[in-house]
């Protein structure tokens, strides 16, 4: 229920007290090492936090992994 992505990171906040912090750094902006899509979209090529939501869409929120052999 959020309009926005912004919205609803500052609602998954109150629900989990220093996820907004992980997702979003001091710039106001979505941290560089994790990758946000709404509906499959990577929103860095829609509207960042301004996208705008609907009730049916679906938000995936993924730490960059790295590492390997």
């Amino acid at each position: 229920d959020a309009a926005s992505l912004a919205e609803a990171v500052d609602k998954l906040e109150a629900d989990f007290p220093g996820i907004k912090e992980r997702i979003v750094g001091e710039d106001g902006e979505i941290r560089r090492f994790v990758n946000v899509y709404v509906n499959g979209e990577d929103v860095r090529f829609l509207s960042n936090l301004s996208t705008a939501l609907n009730a049916s869409d679906e938000v995936s929120i993924v730490p960059a992994v790295a590492g390997g052999v």
